[in-house]
């Protein structure tokens, strides 16, 4: 039997794939930031909390 053929046009669909990695690595450098920008928010209010003395 022969195999079906979306399935085998599926790998050969790498042509668009530069721009949704393009995008994907945005993406992750934007939740990455978010991340160290909340933690530094953190930080920085347990510091306030704390009597330096």
């Amino acid at each position: 039997m022969s195999r079906n053929t979306a399935t085998a046009e599926r790998g050969q669909g790498t042509g668009n794939r530069g721009p949704a990695s393009i995008a994907c690595l945005a993406f992750v450098a934007l939740l990455s930031l978010a991340f160290w920008a909340g933690a530094l928010w953190i930080v920085q209010q347990i510091m306030g909390l704390m009597p330096l003395g």
